[in-house]
């Protein structure tokens, strides 16, 4: 377990981290295959797909492959036909993970600077942060369509933490995929994995990352153990 140098803030990944999101994405997913005349996907399955934003959940969904690419057209007819259905149902049925509210708590009482960085399109991000009553309680919000490129990438990062004013270096990510991992270590800053989320269908324990956690709340103990 590693810990960031003089921790002055946390970034938490939203789906799969803050968040157990897959039913509402599952049932926008089904809601637009349904449309367009396909099989309904199991939530599992949906939940496999999720982790680089909502065009490649799409495009997942659309041709059952974490890597191929659905036609344009179908694309286009299928992302208005999800658009629709999941601005309905964005947080219907999303609920915290156990540890989430009790660690965002903690984290705050000790005075670290929160953000969500997310590769959810703002469009999802800020209305289900707001139904869920947590927005208020970071300092910023990057979605994925607040930089011109996403996790993986350490612009995200890099700049929730220019927001908050702090390093990178000062600045721990916690998520629950390769994708955090590799955007907090690309920025400069460590990441923790959560192994309860949403990781392309690969057990967590399997991605390399700076520590491994089993709760938000666990998250909160550690810094403050460590402070």
């Amino acid at each position: 377990m590693k810990y960031p140098s003089s921790c002055r803030a946390v970034m938490f990944d939203l789906d799969g981290t803050l968040l157990h999101t897959a039913p509402d994405l599952a049932d926008a997913v089904n809601a637009m295959l349904t449309e367009l005349g396909r099989d309904n996907l199991p939530e599992q399955t949906v939940a496999n797909y999720v982790g680089k934003g909502a065009e490649n959940l799409i495009h997942r969904s659309l041709t059952g492959t974490l890597t191929d690419r659905a036609e344009a057209a179908l694309f286009h007819m299928a992302h208005d036909s999800f658009t629709r259905h999941y601005t309905r149902l964005n947080g219907q049925r999303a609920a915290f993970y156990e540890g989430v509210i009790d660690g965002l708590n903690e984290l705050a009482n000790m005075g670290l600077k929160l953000a969500v960085v997310t590769n959810k399109p703002s469009r999802y991000t800020m209305p289900l942060l707001e139904r869920t009553g947590i927005l208020g309680r970071f300092v910023t919000v990057v979605s994925g369509d607040t930089c011109e490129r996403k996790k993986p990438d350490a612009m995200p990062i890099a700049h929730a933490c220019a927001q908050m004013g702090v390093q990178t270096a000062h600045a721990l990510m916690i998520g629950d995929s390769i994708n955090d991992a590799q955007a907090a270590n690309a920025a400069g800053s460590l990441c923790w994995l959560l192994p309860y989320g949403y990781n392309e269908g690969n057990p967590i324990e399997q991605t390399p990352c700076d520590g491994y956690i089993q709760t938000i709340a666990q998250a909160a103990a550690l810094l403050r153990a460590a402070a």
